[in-house]
């Protein structure tokens, strides 16, 4: 019994600290401080609403040392960093490493968890492609990824892409100084309020493009250009239309859960707020969602189209086989070379096989075209 009593001893510290760091990092180590790389965007300290560090050059650790001699908040912002770049920073604000391991590999599913005392949120940012014209390759949506780590006294927030920078973001936070002064919580909204008003203008834009290839496919084709002829761009944008979905319409639940469960990190003022975000998030996705059936709906008019543009094809050969079977038929019996043929050395003849065949062509023409098939 001594012995498992030792070994227990042994390993409850060795657990302690695999779950609380991750990496190859115990703890935060100022000479590997990822500030020095490129990964660090901005780091500040916000008292009062306030900016209290204007040193570009502080670190994350120095930040927080600040912020618990002083209080206020610390908001760190990187931009896909590596697993050694966030490594030092997980250390020091004890993040989950399942959380760290999704903020640094990104590709998540919009989503909310809780760890302890932090709260780990992921947004999908949309951003719309600008294009002269629509075709079937043109990229319409561009996806990125903002990870935030939501704690009491910090923000970290991770992005990943090429757009959706929140400097401008932090700007316009730092001049409304009542909003700031709320704590993480205030930044976590204003992050969620930049992201669904990305979604909202992404949206109006594509409505333009599907009003443009709805117009293209009821109206009358350029010349040259074969009905159903649209379908490769209609399908592309049904592409981009479902990357789309798959942004906005998870984010719903997460907005919901901020918006109506208390939750100690979230000041109850704020909380407000994020009910105008749910409301907003729920009209992009019913927007979305309008976007997958309108394009459903254009997609087989299409395709209807094209399939009537077949059978007039059709009906055109049909004829014009029906009008050049008659000649066909007629010269393949007097071409048999018989003996004894009626008419078959009467002056007249060849003229009159020659009227008959045309009376007869002109005949089928006009009925087929009385009827409409040509």
């Amino acid at each position: 019994m001594s012995m498992i009593r030792d070994l227990r001893a042994a390993v409850r510290p060795a657990l302690r600290k695999s779950t609380a760091t991750y990496g190859k990092y115990d703890s935060y180590d100022a000479t590997r401080d990822p500030s020095a790389s490129s990964a660090v965007v901005d780091c500040a300290v916000y008292r009062k609403g306030r900016r209290v560090l204007e040193d570009p050059c502080v670190t994350p650790h120095e930040a927080m040392l600040r912020v618990r001699d002083g209080g206020g908040f610390a908001w760190i912002g990187l931009h896909e960093p590596t697993e050694e770049e966030f490594a030092g920073i997980a250390a020091e604000f004890g993040l989950h490493p399942l959380a760290v391991e999704d903020a640094v590999h990104a590709h998540q599913r919009p989503k909310l968890e809780r760890y302890d005392d932090t709260l780990f949120t992921v947004f999908k940012t949309i951003h719309y492609v600008e294009h002269t014209e629509l075709t079937s390759t043109s990229e319409v949506v561009e996806t990125g990824e903002v990870m935030c780590f939501t704690g009491r006294d910090f923000v970290i927030t991770v992005r990943h892409g090429g757009k959706g920078s929140l400097r401008a973001l932090r700007h316009r936070l730092e001049e409304d100084e009542e909003l700031l002064a709320k704590g993480p919580s205030a930044v976590l909204h204003s992050i969620a309020d930049h992201v669904v008003d990305g979604y909202i203008a992404v949206a109006a834009a594509v409505q333009d493009d599907i009003d443009e290839v709805e117009i293209d496919v009821f109206s009358a084709p350029a010349k040259g250009s074969p009905r159903g002829s649209d379908a490769g761009r209609i399908y592309q944008l049904k592409r981009e239309v479902l990357e789309f979905k798959r942004a906005a319409s998870p984010l719903l639940r997460p907005m919901q859960l901020l918006s109506e469960r208390p939750m100690r990190l979230v000041d109850p003022d704020i909380q407000k707020y994020f009910r105008d975000v749910a409301d907003h998030l729920a009209q992009v996705h019913e927007q979305v969602i309008g976007f997958d059936e309108l394009l459903n709906s254009i997609l087989q008019a299409n395709l209807a189209q094209a399939t009537v543009a077949q059978n007039e094809d059709m009906r055109k050969i049909t004829s014009w086989a029906a009008i050049i079977a008659v000649p066909t038929a007629i010269c393949g019996i007097y071409g048999m070379n018989f003996d004894h043929m009626p008419e078959l050395h009467w002056k007249f003849g060849y003229p009159m096989v020659l009227g008959a065949i045309a009376v007869v062509c002109v005949t089928i023409h006009r009925t087929l075209k009385r009827n409409g098939w040509l």
